[in-house]
């Protein structure tokens, strides 16, 4: 039977199709199977077996994994051939030499005439192939099509596309930005490896853009020593004035139920007298008491004392004490002095916003906040604080040329957990307020867990691209599942399965889903996270004393 009439007629059986292998030169031009359903959500498809074997022994690796779970075929309909990716296989009953498949419509793109490769690629499917329609694999050279068309300017480059070895897998920067985007993947996978990567190449490709990042365990100091800025509580300086009103609830205020209402209420009043001592306030007139105005943590204490001094009997001293007590244990904390040193009741909002956003960057783009020295009591509200501070800074910069900022939160599931883990804090609200209406003041948020379960779930769904790792929790790779768009779900059976420093990239900032093998990373680039060797370890002796002594005066020192 005459290739030609086969595709015209459409009605070709399963077991004709070995029988075309006489017609064609090469594996590429030779069907492996046909469409016998089709609906928009997921298709169905028959692959000979006979035909999977001879394509696996080709030298094209594209070819040789054509029909695999995760991995894509082609299909012909009109002048166009359309991409579809394979979501999962069974045998069929009826044959031993035939599987069963469900496939995920990704694209189409034209038939070039003089090669047969796909040409100018683009997402979605105008026109479908009607039942009987015939499955051909795809090569390395449509894969190279399809990576090679979109047109984006601003691209990255992090890695291969997986089968290839050459095909290089680029992210487009601004569709990656501008919709938020997650990286997600189990303990020991490379994550924090490939997120130094990413950030890396988005940094080469924008020596003064504007990158904030959260790092709770002080990792990612080593990895951007030459174009980034490392603030820690050694030089961070962040004053204490800039919480707002619900941020310093979270620091000043000890007690629960009703007592904390009184206490806020408390609170409220006499932080807003504080304020309006400074000459900023005065000059402005009215403020409110969220406004960032210096005031004197010792004019606090006493307007503390002035209002119980005030007090008919009728009314308990309890709350002003609590107060002015956790106000003074503070100030005594060594701890604390990062952000309630006396030095830090000038006005140096500016200056602090410009260190801190890298306005100017001078080539180093991205400021690394260390925040494994932060005591665990505030650590969330300090989060809260330069998270609000990247949201409003945006929101009311719209006046000015607009400075995109990058806001990237390691261990995100700690500062913005699910609803079962969820403790009220500001930092959560603020996050997923950032997630949801970031984007239309110039922020973006870039998300790492390895807890995807633990997530907001409302926060992952506002991240148009997702970076999926290894994840060797079921009910992580469930959540995942149900977060990525439909024609992804092929690829996620592959997630369990990944090598490390292996990902599934789907969504915005890639042309279609795609697995990854990341680059990689020079040892001076990389962060200070890799895994201790026990047995390497455990060899060495000698000069143990001499280290517990030295941890000790560390420790009591309070980490100077």
């Amino acid at each position: 039977m005459h290739m030609a009439a086969v595709e015209a007629s459409g009605r070709v059986q399963l077991d004709d199709l070995t029988h075309l292998a006489g017609a064609v030169q090469t594996n590429a031009h030779e069907p492996i199977g046909m469409v016998i359903e089709i609906a928009g959500s997921g298709s169905r498809i028959v692959l000979d077996v006979p035909r999977l074997t001879e394509c696996s022994g080709d030298p094209d690796p594209a070819i040789a994994l054509s029909g695999q779970v995760g991995c894509q075929i082609k299909l012909r309909a009109g002048d166009h051939w359309l991409l579809a990716s394979v979501r999962s296989q069974k045998q069929d009953p009826g044959s031993a030499e035939a599987i069963v498949a469900q496939i995920d419509f990704l694209g189409e793109g034209e038939i070039c005439p003089d090669t047969g490769v796909m040409r100018a690629f683009r997402r979605g499917v105008t026109v479908y192939p009607i039942p009987g329609s015939l499955v051909y694999p795809v090569t390395t050279d449509d894969l190279r099509q399809i990576y090679a068309s979109s047109g984006h300017a601003a691209v990255i480059e992090a890695g291969n596309v997986y089968p290839t070895s050459d095909i290089r897998a680029g992210l487009y920067v601004d569709a990656l930005l501008g919709k938020h985007f997650a990286l997600l993947g189990s303990t020991g996978t490379g994550k924090s490896t490939s997120a130094a990567l990413i950030l890396h190449r988005i940094c080469d490709a924008a020596p003064q853009g504007h990158i904030v990042m959260i790092d709770p365990h002080g990792e990612y100091g080593a990895a951007f020593r030459t174009n980034g800025v490392v603030l820690d509580v050694g030089n961070l300086q962040m004053p204490y004035w800039l919480m707002n009103f619900e941020e310093h609830c979270e620091v000043f205020i000890t007690a629960r139920g009703h007592e904390r209402l009184e206490d806020a209420e408390i609170l409220s009043k006499c932080l807003l007298e504080a304020r309006m001592r400074n000459r900023l306030a005065q000059e402005l007139g009215r403020i409110t008491v969220d406004a960032p105005i210096p005031y004197l943590l010792s004019d606090l204490s006493n307007i503390l004392n002035n209002e119980m001094g005030k007090l008919d009997k009728g009314r308990t001293t309890a709350g002003y004490l609590r107060i002015k007590n956790k106000i003074d244990e503070i100030k005594a904390d060594p701890r604390y002095q990062f952000m309630f040193a006396g030095m830090l009741v000038g006005d140096v909002m500016a200056d602090f916003i410009g260190k801190l956003f890298r306005l100017p960057s001078d080539g180093r783009p991205i400021s690394i906040i260390d925040v494994s020295g932060v005591p665990s009591e505030i650590t969330s509200t300090v989060v809260a604080v330069l998270s609000r501070l990247v949201f409003d800074f945006a929101v009311w910069a719209r006046e000015e040329r607009t400075q995109p900022i990058l806001l990237v939160c390691e261990e995100a599931h700690r500062y913005v957990p699910s609803e079962r883990n969820a403790d009220g804090s500001s930092v959560g609200r603020i996050l997923s307020r950032i997630a949801k209406e970031g984007r239309k003041y110039g922020v973006s948020l870039g998300l790492i867990t390895q807890r995807p379960s633990d997530l907001a779930e409302g926060v992952l769904s506002q991240c148009g691209t997702i970076i999926a790792m290894r994840l060797n929790n079921e009910r992580d790779q469930a959540f995942v599942r149900a977060a990525m768009p439909e024609g992804a779900r092929g690829f996620l059976d592959a997630i369990p399965a990944l090598r490390n420093r292996e990902c599934i990239i789907c969504g915005e900032g890639v042309s279609i889903p795609i697995r990854v093998a990341f680059d990689n990373l020079e040892e001076d680039r990389r962060p200070a996270s890799g895994d201790p060797s026990f047995s390497t370890l455990w060899r060495q002796v000698g000069g143990e004393e001499q280290m517990v002594v030295r941890t000790v005066q560390r420790w009591r020192a309070g980490g100077r």
